[in-house]
């Protein structure tokens, strides 16, 4: 006989049996509904969509660059001497012709006062009042030219009797040649004459080109501003003996700025002179503009760049040279693009993709992407103008039934 364990294990096996059976049959008469079509309709989800719209949009290229200075310039003085006038220092601004720096002018002085008196003194050995004007020198009419042209016809005068006599046998030939030479003597003194007034006349040229030159010294004891701008740094100082080259004060253009871009080499193409361009510098919110005006000639092998110079205007002086900046390059102005609402895109594992609706489905679209401006994304490929995304596709897969909410 069975025991009541052994009959209890019994009934319990039994009830699980009848259990695996109802689940059994339950599941092959849903299989047969399935199979007969009786499939109840998935849920559809309710979805945002816009339309991809055609824009303008402008090309540009975003690199970084430095700003320097158009120009800046390491003053000198071009002659030596010792300082004792300095009035600008760091940070000033200057203009052009503005003082920088002097020399003491005593030495500079008495350098001209003593080329005046050598030119008067020329003037005089060519009996020049101090009225008369230099071009006003005649040199047969100079007086020692008169004095010698006076010996000579005089001496002529005694040779022409002495060849009277001569010839009508009242002198020996002696007496003649005499008289001939000294008529030869006085010639040549004629000449020498002539010449010393040539000479004086070439040594007043010479005593007006050093007085020239002292007062060129004169005022380039003076150091003044070549160009407007800064002083970038005062080397010199009041007292120092400088010699001639020795830079004194630097100073550096302001405005405009000259900007230096390496440009990559795949963007190189669309890089023209007169473009335009912005920048922005860090902590501050200004943005300032410029053009490009010149290019390199070459790519440089050695970063595969092209070297790009704008000229930005800086007339406030809020912009300093050696300023590390954020530069667009305006390449294209105003080309027309598809664009769609940022919030279309999907970017799952670096693959950019969008959801459209078609015959009330979702449809998974994959796209190539181009600028982003003002919350719009340009579509470079995958889209067409008109076409519905759906934004804010959020989980939404491929095959979801769809309504459309709003356009």
């Amino acid at each position: 006989m069975l025991t009541r364990w052994q009959l209890g294990g019994i009934s319990a096996l039994i009830s699980m049996l009848l259990l695996a059976g109802c689940q059994t049959e339950r599941a092959a008469t849903a299989a047969s509904a399935k199979n007969a079509g009786g499939e109840a309709p998935a849920r559809s989800r309710k979805v945002k969509v816009a339309s991809a719209a055609v824009g303008s949009i402008s090309r540009t290229v975003e690199v970084n660059g430095t700003l320097a200075a158009q120009d800046q310039v390491a003053v000198a003085f071009k002659v030596a001497g010792r300082i004792d006038r300095l009035p600008v220092d760091l940070g000033d601004t200057v203009k052009p012709g503005q003082l920088l720096a002097g020399l003491d002018r005593t030495d500079f002085d008495l350098a001209v006062a003593q080329a005046v008196a050598a030119l008067d003194q020329a003037r005089a050995r060519l009996g020049l009042t101090a009225n008369q004007a230099d071009s006003r020198v005649d040199v047969e009419r100079a007086p020692l030219v008169l004095q010698a042209k006076a010996a000579l016809d005089e001496a002529r005068l005694s040779r022409d009797r002495a060849q009277q006599m001569y010839d009508q046998k009242l002198i020996s030939k002696a007496d003649f040649d005499t008289a001939d030479a000294n008529f030869r003597i006085a010639d040549g003194r004629h000449q020498d004459a002539i010449e010393e007034i040539r000479n004086r006349q070439a040594t007043l040229s010479q005593r007006k080109t050093e007085l020239q030159l002292a007062r060129q010294r004169l005022a380039d004891s003076e150091l003044r501003a070549p160009i407007a701008g800064a002083v970038l740094a005062r080397e010199g100082s009041v007292g120092q003996y400088v010699a001639p080259g020795t830079s004194v004060v630097t100073i550096v253009k302001m405005s405009p700025l000259r900007l230096q871009l390496p440009v990559p080499e795949r963007a190189a193409a669309g890089v023209r002179v007169g473009q335009s361009i912005t920048l922005r510098l860090e902590n501050d919110s200004n943005t300032y503009s410029g053009v490009v005006s010149r290019l390199s000639p070459a790519i440089d092998p050695a970063n595969r760049t092209l070297l790009v110079e704008a000229t930005i205007p800086n007339e406030s002086g809020r912009l300093k040279p050696g300023s590390f900046v954020q530069a667009s390059l305006v390449t294209k102005a105003g080309e027309q693009a598809i664009f769609v609402p940022g919030s279309a895109l999907v970017v799952f594992a670096g693959i950019e993709k969008v959801f459209l609706v078609e015959q009330g489905k979702s449809v998974e679209r994959l796209v190539r992407t181009g600028r982003r401006d003002e919350g719009r994304i340009e579509i470079v490929e995958g889209l067409k103008a008109g076409d519905r995304v759906v934004v804010q596709p959020g989980n939404l897969v491929g095959g979801t039934p769809v309504e459309i909410e709003s356009e």
